[in-house]
């Protein structure tokens, strides 16, 4: 099978556990969900879509992961842990592109592998499950660029972007996209800081308020992840800068929610976590049961502005029943 990286371009282009890691007797009927961490919104909707598929399938979902997105080697911990259990498959988000990679490969030997939302560097998984974030990238680029031009009269200007941690596939991905659109179509805009955070809210709020501080004509800013999102909207809340520092940023939650309805948002990339956790469950066990699944499933990005988060599709991406 085609690495991630190919597959995304043919496309297009302590240890936390939110149940209980099964025992090996239960195991037969399980298959563990790893997302990068067990708290952010975003990966609660993903579990949600998860369970869904399980209680769907008469199966057991065992939803782990780390504390923090940083926590690369609690991760793997969970991976060898969750295969020792002797699982139907194992549905996975890596949290880095290098790190994961053998640990997949080992965890591919034993049982069935189906990646979600960010890949390793491995050809050992059964089907992958993922947005097209390199367009989800570009589409950030438009976004912002049509909100700079909405509230300056032309698209240019200064503009930052901020990663939530290194070696992310999807962040990297995210960035690519982004970059590239700028270069194509809005070369009056310049991308004056390239951030990386370290998965933390207030590490991305200093580096948000740093930023600010030293570029005082900053028009923009593309937050990649939640958290770096959370971060840049309260920094241009907090310095009163939302009329003129626009903000595209990835995903959402419930702040990020009311701050685009208040304009300090000017738009949010949304993917569609809560089909990523379901069709990944359904597509492992279809592969645990020798069924020929996907290579790979793109589950779309939509962009959502004050104007059409209205909608209900709009509203269905924004607030997923997830409990």
């Amino acid at each position: 099978m085609l690495k991630t990286r190919s597959l995304i371009a043919a496309a297009i282009i302590g240890l936390a556990a939110h149940a209980a890691t099964p025992t090996t007797a239960a195991a037969e009927g399980t298959i563990p969900v790893i997302v990068k961490n067990t708290s952010t919104y975003y990966w609660r909707v993903l579990l949600a879509g998860a369970r869904k598929a399980g209680d769907e399938l008469g199966i057991e979902i065992a939803e782990l992961g780390p504390q923090t997105d940083s926590d690369i080697n609690g991760q793997i911990s969970v991976l060898e842990n969750a295969v020792a259990n002797n699982p139907l498959a194992v549905v996975i988000a890596a949290s880095q592109y290098e790190a994961l990679g053998k640990p997949i490969d080992e965890a591919a030997t034993k049982t069935i592998v189906v990646g979600v939302d960010s890949g390793a560097n491995s050809d050992a998984y059964a089907s992958f499950v993922t947005t097209n974030n390199v367009e989800g990238g570009r589409a950030a680029g438009e976004a912002l660029a049509a909100a700079i031009a909405k509230a300056h009269g032309d698209a240019e200007g200064d503009v930052m972007l901020i990663t939530s941690v290194p070696g992310a596939e999807s962040l990297d991905q995210r960035a690519e996209g982004f970059k590239a659109v700028l270069a194509d179509k809005y070369p009056k805009i310049r991308i004056v800081a390239d951030k990386v955070a370290d998965g933390q809210i207030v590490t991305g709020l200093n580096i948000a308020n740093d930023v600010i501080l030293a570029n005082p004509k900053l028009r923009g800013i593309f937050a990649s992840s939640e958290k770096m999102a959370v971060a840049v909207s309260q920094a241009v809340a907090e310095n009163n800068l939302q009329d003129q520092i626009k903000i595209v940023a990835f995903d959402s939650n419930e702040q990020l929610v009311q701050h685009l309805a208040d304009g300090i948002v000017a738009a949010l990339i949304i993917q569609d976590p809560m089909r990523m956790g379901y069709d990944g469950v359904k597509i492992a066990y279809a592969a645990s049961k020798g069924e020929k699944v996907p290579e790979m499933v793109d589950t779309g990005v939509n962009v959502i502005t004050q104007e059409n988060m209205g909608s209900e599709r709009s509203q269905e991406l924004l607030n997923p029943k997830i409990d």
